[in-house]
């Protein structure tokens, strides 16, 4: 029987993908004690990566979309990190965005809001963290957003 968050998850309508495999030297996550470092996630959804620059050729909206794909990817490698069970997630401890976006744009936090009101949507006041977000003037492979995360699990 499906735990409190795959319930939650179910009920948005989110079923978690297969965690894709790194692209390149690195692993996607790290367990240190009872903490999960998660490598960056791009923007991807079914269709594939979600590429563009905020504020050139997406809206701050569209931006806040591809940041809500970066979160149901954070939680896919949490599960991983579990074993399969993403029960044992405690909290989101921290999180880092970076956003493909304009020289000029300055609405970074908005975009990366997507994948912070979604951990929040799902997880309750486990989903609350601290929190940044910068822009970049490039991502890996043009995707519009990257997020990166630190979680702790149950032991």
């Amino acid at each position: 029987m499906p735990g409190p968050i795959e319930t939650r998850l179910a009920e948005l309508g989110v079923t978690l993908p297969n965690a894709p495999a790194p692209q390149a030297n690195y692993v996607p996550f790290v367990i240190v004690g009872d903490v999960v470092y998660v490598s960056g996630q791009v923007s991807t959804n079914a269709d594939g990566l979600i590429t563009g620059k905020i504020g050139v050729d997406m809206t701050t909206e569209e931006g806040a979309a591809a940041a809500r794909q970066c979160a149901i990817s954070l939680l896919t490698q949490v599960r991983n990190a579990c074993g399969g069970d993403l029960e044992k997630l405690v909290r989101v401890v921290k999180l880092t965005g970076f956003v493909n976006s304009a020289p000029d744009y300055t609405d970074q936090p908005k975009v990366v809001n997507g994948c912070s009101d979604f951990l929040v949507e799902v997880l309750g006041d486990a989903g609350r963290h601290a929190r940044s977000a910068v822009s970049a003037g490039a991502l890996p492979l043009g995707v519009a957003v990257e997020i990166e995360g630190i979680f702790q699990i149950a032991p």
